[in-house]
């Protein structure tokens, strides 16, 4: 990406990361979800974000087809087009990480070399999540009627049909939603955010 702006002098915040945690009681942080279409990154970054929420905690989730009627309503799903996404969303999660919220984010995000885009804007905050389910248990799902589309031919570069997905090599957690229940994966989910960023 060709950086255009210059001269930019950032602004210091008067409220440090230790403040925002100590009045939050729990620090800020990334949560990226990925995985395949249909896996569940949705629905669990949903159900987490209610279970912390419910428990006190600063959560937000944001989601894959939320961002594209907004932020990223100019982009496709080319190569490049995800790319641009996945820097602008990754971006956006850092802000709201350092702003002391903790950061659900629910996109396919099938580039390795693009989540370690998204990682590099947030740092030691980030924590990539992976929602580990095969391709024939997320077509059998099939939430929204893509995969349907995609084997007929319908929807073009299709991640796991027609556009590769990269798994996590070494992600710092993962949910098996193949096997788990909703409600499990989220217990899953809250005890590792409570340790990460509560205790």
């Amino acid at each position: 990406m060709a950086v255009k702006s210059t001269h930019l002098v950032s602004v210091k915040h008067r409220i440090s990361a230790g403040e925002r945690a100590r009045s939050n009681k729990h620090r800020g942080g990334v949560l990226w979800f990925t995985g395949l279409p249909g896996s569940g990154k949705s629905t669990l970054a949903v159900e987490t974000e209610h279970k912390l929420f419910n428990n006190g905690r600063q959560a937000y989730v944001l989601d894959g087809d939320n961002v594209r009627q907004g932020l990223s309503s100019d982009l496709g799903f080319s190569h490049d087009d995800r790319t641009e996404n996945i820097r602008r969303i990754g971006e956006v999660a850092a802000l709201f990480a350092d702003a002391g919220f903790i950061v659900i984010t629910a996109f396919i995000s099938p580039y390795l070399k693009d989540r370690e885009i998204a990682r590099q804007a947030a740092g030691a905050i980030f924590h990539e999540i992976y929602i580990d389910s095969d391709i024939e248990t997320c077509e059998r799902r099939d939430p929204k009627g893509h995969y349907k589309l995609a084997r007929a031919g319908k929807i073009p570069e299709f991640t796991g049909v027609s556009a590769p997905y990269e798994a996590p090599e070494s992600p710092e957690f993962s949910v098996d939603t193949q096997n788990l229940s909703v409600e499990e994966c989220v217990d899953e989910l809250v005890q590792y955010i409570d340790l990460k960023l509560v205790g």
